[in-house]
């Protein structure tokens, strides 16, 4: 706050919330000044406030937990104005707030951040951080291994889903990271195929895309194998997405770029012929959010630094035929990256 300039900050996105002072409820403002921080939450909260929150004073409020941390901002000595983050403040809610001060305030108090000051901090995860997602990417890991024993032509994809989700929460995971994707046949030409009715064909790929939450963070994995005898065609495709996925994956290290770790899977299904059905970026950060920052994509310029944690994500889409996708978590260290998620990516027939 110092080097921004700034006398006070308002937090509102809760996963930064959770970040700075440990409170995981659906509701709350976090106020901060140079000398002292308030979090303000509803009654809902009062005894989990009280167990959670550490480095902040607690304060329950019946209603507009934002509102009030705004109130007491401009209340606080040596506070003539304050940062807000604009990703994650609506029109509607600034307004709400800028009428809550009083008029000769309104104007001037609060300030947008010209960039964030907590997502920043969030992209380096600390040694006890690392531990918590090397947990969910391993028992991501396990899901894996027991779904292949599940899987069966006949079955629907969200009776797959519904299973692998089942047995996450028997295996202790708080949730999953996003909606299970499973996209089977000619389905698995959608990156982001959730999981239907449509039942798993004799004959084709099918793409497992599911994470889980370990105390509130993430694990992120993808893995494609195939039901039936492949033909040439798809084991070729396969191919080429693996040898793209582990070109990146071999890219990742300290002070890389993050286009030049997108580039060398886009470069690897160039040659193959492939380039233009990879529709999307390698990959991106993970952590509290499943999508965090940095974004691992073309041209993008910013650097990987040790204890970073990204997904690697290649694939190869085909409308009406099909598609395949490989994902690892990988956290960067000061030599290179280190793979959270190592269930096997050899190509799997069932």
């Amino acid at each position: 706050m110092t080097r921004a300039g700034l006398q006070g900050l308002l937090v509102t996105h809760l996963p930064d919330l959770r970040y700075l002072c440990g409170f995981t409820g659906s509701s709350a403002a976090l106020a901060v000044t140079r000398r002292s921080a308030r979090l303000f939450t509803d009654g809902r909260y009062k005894a989990q406030a009280a167990e959670e929150v550490q480095a902040a004073q607690v304060q329950i409020m019946p209603s507009m937990p934002a509102v009030t941390a705004v109130q007491w901002l401009a209340a606080q000595p040596g506070v003539e104005f304050a940062g807000f983050d604009p990703a994650w403040t609506t029109v509607a809610e600034l307004s709400r707030w800028r009428a809550s001060l009083p008029t000769h305030l309104r104007r001037s108090f609060l300030s947008a951040l010209a960039a964030p000051l907590v997502e920043p901090l969030r992209l380096i995860k600390d040694e006890d951080e690392l531990v918590l997602m090397i947990e969910a990417a391993l028992l991501g890991c396990r899901l894996f291994d027991y779904i292949l024993g599940v899987i069966r032509p006949g079955l629907a994809e969200f009776e797959v889903a519904a299973e692998l989700e089942h047995q996450a929460r028997l295996l202790g995971a708080e949730g999953m990271s996003f909606e299970t994707i499973v996209a089977s046949g000619v389905r698995s030409a959608l990156p982001h195929g959730r999981a239907t009715a449509a039942r798993l064909p004799r004959k084709g790929f099918l793409t497992l895309d599911f994470g889980i939450i370990r105390e509130g963070y993430c694990s992120d994995m993808t893995r494609t194998i195939h039901l039936g005898k492949p033909a040439a065609e798809e084991r070729n495709a396969y191919e080429a997405v693996l040898e793209a996925q582990q070109a990146a994956v071999d890219a990742v290290t300290a002070g890389v770029s993050c286009g030049d770790v997108d580039e060398a899977a886009r470069s690897v299904l160039r040659k193959a012929g492939m380039a233009d059905a990879f529709s999307h970026s390698t990959g991106h950060g993970v952590g509290l959010e499943i999508h965090e920052s940095p974004r691992i994509g073309a041209g993008q310029t910013a650097r990987l630094q040790p204890g970073m944690v990204i997904t690697i994500e290649p694939g190869v889409y085909w409308a009406g035929k099909f598609g395949i996708r490989i994902e690892d978590m990988v956290a960067v260290t000061r030599t290179g990256g280190q793979v959270l998620t190592p269930a096997t990516k050899a190509f799997i027939e069932l």
